[in-house]
This record gives C-alpha cells, structure tokens and sequence, in this order.
C-alpha cells in the first residue's frame, strides 16, 4: 500500500530520528574535544542500495558528501559483510572530504536480509602528516597530509594501523570506538522501523516523497540562468600561491530541475586548498535547501532533481595526488558563497549576504607531540532580507561550535584570553551583516601552531546595497607583549614559545539592503 501524506511524514521523523540518536551516542562516547564539545561529527541512515534516507541537522559539509563513500564502501566490501562487521575509510578520493574526516558504515539486517546501512564521519583531530592536525598549510600533495585509508573491514589490525599513525593514538581509539557504537545503536533502531514496515518498499517511497517536494519547491523559484562568481584568497603560505583562485557557478533553473555548472572555476593549485567532487555537491545540496523549503525530507530523492557539472582537475573536483586538507574547509565555503549568490537571483527573498565564509582553521600540537587540538571559528552571517545576520555563529557549510572555554582550559595547556564579538565588524545595512568574533589563545607550553583561514583579502559581499562585512586578521603576540603583535598570514605553521599568544580576529557578515 502506498503511504498516506501523514503516514510519510511519521516515517520521515522515524528515520530521522535515527541519525539524531546515533549523532547523541557519538558525541557522548567520543574522547576528543572537536567531537564530544564541538560535534564535528555527523550520522545518516541509508537504503540497500545506498541511497541516502535520512540524515540529521549536523554538519553539512559531511553530510552532502557521505552518500559518496557509502556507495564506494559498499562496491568495495559491501557484499560480504556479516551483521557485526563495519567498513571503514577516510580517502578524500573514495567518496570522503579531507583526511581527518573518517568515516564508518554499518549494515542493516532484518533476520538475514540486508536492508540498509547506517554511517557516521567524524573530524578526528591528527592522523599523523607534517604538522600537528593533518591540515599542513605547507602540503603540496595528499601523501604529506596523514594517513590515507580506503574503504576496507574495520579490523583490529586496521584500527591499530590508524591508531599509531596520529599523535594523540589513545583519543583516536576513543573516538572510533564512540563511532562503531553510534552505529550498532543506529542499525538496532533502523531495523525496528523496517521491522515494523513489514516491507522495504516504504523506504523508497519516502525517497519518491522527496523528490517530489523538491521539484514543487524549485518550481517555485525564478526560472532562468544565473551567475555568480568569488574568488580563493590565496593557495598556501608560499609567495608564489598567494593569488586568487576563481569560484565560477552558472545556475539554470527550470520549471522542476536546477543545475548547477562550475564551468570557468581555477585549476587545482599546488596546496592544500582543493576540494574533491563530493564537498562541491555538499555545498550545493545545503545552499539549494536554504534558498527552497527547509521542510523537505533532506534525503537522496531530492537531489534527484539536481545536476552538478564540475571540470575534474579544478578547484572544485580535485585529482590525485594533489592536497586537499582545506577543500573541504574553505573552499566548500567559498562554493556555497557562489551557489547562495546565484539563487539569491531567483529567490531574493529568501536569501541574505555573505556570512563570514571561512571555517578560521585553527591547529595547536605540543611541541612534544603530546596532545594536538583543532577547532574552527565562528564569525558574523550575513544580513537578511527579513534581519540583522546573527553575530558570533558558523555559517553555512559548518554547523558546530566554538569549543567551551572550560573544556579547552581543563583538557590542553592553552589559556583562553580573550572571547568576545569583534563589535562593528558587520557590513552596514537596512540589515546588517553579523559580528565576527575575537579569540585569543595563550599556549602555556611550547607548541606549533597551523592556521588555515580565509576571507583575509576578499570580503564578504554585501546584497541589495549593503555594505562588506570587515576581512579577518591573524596575529601573533609573543609573550603575549600588545607592543610586539605581528600579523600572521592567511594559512601558516609556526612555532610558539610557552606565553606567546594567537590572536585571531574572524570577518564579519555582508550586510543587506541600503542603510536609511
């Protein structure tokens, strides 16, 4: 029988419900501050087959991307996998994001039927590579950034293979232990909503209700074709990658279908700032959900409607073996910014200016090698049509949070001096863009730091005659001494003595509309 609309919408809350649980478990078995505090993580519930069914409101980095390696874990093992095995991967070029991005991915069984599959990623701090947290600003290929797992069994060989190759082995247990639970509860409990079914069928009519909720609201936008375009602030540290890289969308939207078509965007350049296909389809699944209706089912059957054209080798659809450690932090920002300006075209009133569109990558290790720390920034949203962009919060293609100064403080040597909205930093506006934030860490041992940032030369866009928000700016405060502050570049590694001090000063949000 086909299921009636509430019927739908009961079986739509299930499932989701599901991935909300597993993320829940996750974040509450997990070791390190980037998940347990942060919730750099994310889960998803998937057909057989591998379609995406239901995912909850995490990050959407990972989830417009995870699809990309449930499908590559299952053509690689997925056949012979027995109830209590999992898969695990983490290569960005086999349906992941960047290194430290691992995901796992469980079957679903109903007696001996295999009838879905649960997955979760989770941002773990270090997976080994030049420089404390995986992210070196100075990698020029894939091979210098960590250790690079394709889908294969989760064994214990494997997981001891991972373990020793990070710096912090004993949280990277932790953690991959709280994501193998999250997915035995998330299997147990997608089991009981197809149990309950009787039928598999019910799944896959939910994908159908999707995609037709999907095709009503790109019905309702403006047809036509619609151009944007943004710019990369620079490739790396080195002199000679301190260019722009342009970010080029074209989207053409009909009566129930969009494209969306990167035609004109930079090569991939020598650095670590590329993103593989999966983060652009990210990026463009979250920017078409903003600018729709935030009330479709966020599965597989609304991106039916949706095609994606990407030139490989570019910016946007990196190949091996080129670097991509900040793809999918900053350029997936930067592809967002270009999708949310083109629809703002066809959905004006929908859609407000640039938020801060950087994740403010910041990477701490001990000097010793001891414990490693990652976290990202929040920053100023963009004015809206309807109000002032919020002030202090991440934006788009990150969902997560500043790390608690309480947890940082207890479990790193690092001294949180300063925490505070960086006022005025907002473009102006008849609805000004946010504030950005202002963060000063003091390390109380010697260490090395890494920051990957952007939005330091371009600024966020203001819309409908609003004004940019402020750039952001890296500085460094030896022996934490005002007198002595020297600013830092957009992306580096650097060392610092016990004292010194990072300050890091995020951009604000364009603002909307002509100030009165």
């Amino acid at each position: 029988m086909k299921l009636d609309p509430a019927a739908l919408q009961v079986l739509a809350a299930r499932l989701s419900g599901v991935a909300d649980e597993m993320g829940a478990v996750l974040r509450r078995g997990a070791s390190s501050p980037n998940i347990k505090e942060r919730a750099d993580c994310s889960a998803a519930c998937f057909t057989a087959d591998g379609e995406l069914l239901a995912q909850a409101e995490h990050i959407p980095v990972h989830l417009g991307s995870m699809p990309y390696a449930v499908r590559a874990a299952i053509d690689a093992v997925g056949p012979d996998l027995r109830p209590d095995e999992q898969i695990v991967c983490n290569d960005p070029f086999e349906g992941g994001t960047h290194l430290n991005d691992i995901t796992v991915v469980a079957p679903v069984f109903v007696r001996d039927d295999r009838v879905g599959w649960v997955a979760n990623r989770a941002h773990h701090a270090d997976l080994g590579g030049m420089a404390p947290g995986s992210m070196p600003p100075d990698a020029l290929e894939v091979h210098q950034e960590g250790l690079r797992v394709p889908p294969v069994r989760l064994t214990d060989d494997v997981e001891r293979m991972i373990v020793l190759a990070s710096r912090t082995p004993d949280e990277r247990r932790g953690d991959l232990d709280a994501q193998c639970g999250a997915n035995v509860v998330g299997a147990a409990r997608l089991a009981e909503v197809v149990a309950r079914l009787g039928s598999i069928d019910s799944l896959h009519e939910i994908l159908d209700y999707g995609e037709r909720r999907m095709r009503h609201a790109i019905g309702e936008l403006q047809p036509g074709r619609y151009q944007f375009e943004d710019v990369i602030d620079s490739a790396g540290p080195r002199e000679e990658q301190q260019t722009p890289t342009p970010v080029v969308v074209t989207v053409t939207i009909t009566s129930d279908d969009v494209t969306f078509d990167f035609t004109g965007t930079g090569a991939q350049r020598p650095g670590n700032v590329n993103a593989v296909e999966a983060v652009t389809v990210s990026a463009v699944a979250f920017a078409l959900r903003a600018a729709t209706d935030p009330t479709v089912p966020a599965n597989g059957g609304a991106l039916r409607p949706v095609r994606v054209i990407t030139e490989p080798g570019t910016i946007v659809a990196a190949t091996p073996p080129v670097a991509v450690g900040a793809g999918n932090v900053e350029v997936s920002q930067r592809v967002a910014d270009v999708c949310l300006g083109a629809l703002a075209q066809a959905a004006p009133e929908r859609l407000g200016a640039a938020g801060q569109g950087t994740m403010n990558n910041v990477l701490l290790g001990g000097a010793d090698g001891r414990w490693v720390y990652y976290e990202t920034i929040g920053g100023g949203q963009g004015g809206r049509p309807w109000a002032d962009g919020m002030s202090g919060v991440h934006t788009a293609m990150t969902n997560t949070a500043d790390t608690p100064v309480e947890a940082l403080e207890r479990a790193l040597p690092l001294r949180v001096r300063r925490y505070a909205l960086r006022r005025g930093s907002g473009g102006a506006g008849a609805h000004a863009g946010g504030d950005g934030i202002e963060r000063e860490l003091e390390v109380l041992e010697d260490a090395v730091v890494s920051l990957v940032t952007e939005r330091r030369t371009s600024a966020p866009w203001g819309l409908a005659g609003g004004r940019e928000g402020a750039t952001g700016e890296n500085w460094l405060l030896p022996g934490g001494d005002e007198a002595r502050a020297t600013p830092l570049p957009d992306k580096c590694t650097i060392r610092l003595r016990a004292g010194d001090v990072l300050r890091v000063r995020t951009p604000g949000g364009g603002g909307w509309g002509r100030a009165s």
